[in-house]
């Protein structure tokens, strides 16, 4: 954690996803208006060099660096929040990324980490600063998606967790609205973020992208107006309730406007069965990986840093590890990972503890 500033301040207002686009924006619009501000996202020196900016502009942060579907992230955040500046006034639960596919073809993981990230992970940070928001009759803001609304092709899982937030927004704002507790949705329209570039697609053309920080502006405006709804342009979101509420009538449209979807996972053939592989316990983990090593290749998964996972007594969860090696990981590189770690399962490296997590039981060779 780094601090620019550990004063007490009237106004404490905590963003998630603040490395970059809206949340960036937000942190730095935030701070002008007087917050003290908790930034919070993975990327540490993108937070460092955002807390710099705010310090030298006179403003006060304080940042974390950590996965927000972390199952310790909720404590983390409040503890930081309340150790620095003492409360809690605003929380906007912007955090989220994308991911490609029809809906049918999008294997459970994806599924699970849309979930994790754009639902279940903002409602445990909700529920974790919910005192602290009750006592200072704060606000509790959840970013949305025109998408929401009207979803188009290929944006399946994303689509589906969009939804349940706005969802989730409207139930909370009337279950919270006798705690003091004001509660927004967010529909930010198209913004001019990395959110595309992330996916590998180009935004919609002919219709212009906003500034960040002009939705930044509307955001905090509603924040202070304690506003049910907000929407970084308003002439964007009379667009997505009319598409709304045409339906059918529109999904010829929607369809032009889909993404293109990635290309199938193909397996990699399955070795000679003249011919077994021997097992890794005597050849190390290269036999191990060698049936997946061309799969490895197309993905760019090193096995350095396979072997560099393989620490004795570690867990290693397929979420976290395909977030530490790729980032932001797709379907076909969140799908290599698994068959890597199975490959290492078999070999004996690894016990698996659930679906998705596995302990290490045996080093490198």
């Amino acid at each position: 954690m780094t601090t620019a500033a550990s004063t007490p301040s009237p106004r404490v207002l905590i963003v998630t996803g603040a490395s970059a686009g809206i949340g960036a924006a937000l942190a730095r619009a935030a701070a002008r208006d007087g917050y003290a501000v908790l930034a919070i996202a993975r990327r540490a020196e993108r937070l460092g060099a955002l807390a710099a900016a705010i310090a030298a502009a006179g403003g006060r942060a304080a940042t974390l660096a950590l996965d927000v579907t972390a199952a310790d992230a909720p404590q983390r955040i409040v503890a930081t929040a309340l150790e620095t500046f003492g409360a809690i006034d605003v929380l906007i639960n912007n955090a989220g990324t994308g991911a490609l596919g029809a809906l049918l073809e999008i294997d459970d993981a994806a599924l699970a980490a849309q979930w994790e990230l754009h639902v279940a992970a903002p409602l445990r940070i909700a529920r974790a600063t919910r005192p602290a928001l009750r006592a200072r009759r704060g606000a509790l803001i959840f970013l949305g998606s025109g998408l929401a609304r009207v979803p188009i092709p290929n944006y399946g899982a994303y689509a589906l967790a969009k939804a349940a937030i706005r969802a989730a927004a409207t139930q909370l704002r009337r279950e919270l609205r006798a705690e003091g507790i004001a509660v927004g949705y967010v529909d930010p329209g198209l913004v001019a973020t990395e959110f595309h570039a992330t996916l590998g697609i180009e935004r919609t053309r002919g219709l212009r992208a906003l500034d960040p920080e002009r939705v930044a502006r509307a955001i905090l405006r509603g924040v202070a107006r304690r506003r049910a709804s907000i929407a970084g342009s308003a002439l964007q979101r009379a667009g997505t309730v009319l598409a709304e509420w045409a339906g059918p009538l529109l999904d010829g449209v929607a369809v032009q406007l889909a993404p293109a979807s990635p290309a199938p996972v193909v397996p990699p053939p399955p070795p000679p069965v003249a011919a077994p592989a021997t097992p890794a316990r005597a050849d190390g983990v290269d036999a191990a990986l060698a049936p997946v090593a061309r799969r490895m290749e197309r993905v760019k998964l090193s096995s350095g840093f396979v072997r560099d996972a393989l620490v004795p007594g570690a867990t290693l969860e397929l979420n976290e590890l395909a977030m530490r090696w790729a980032g932001m990981p797709n379907k076909n590189e969140r799908a290599a990972l698994r068959e890597v770690l199975e490959a290492l399962e078999s070999a004996g490296y690894l016990q698996r503890e659930g679906e998705d997590s596995w302990s290490v039981t045996r080093a490198a060779d």
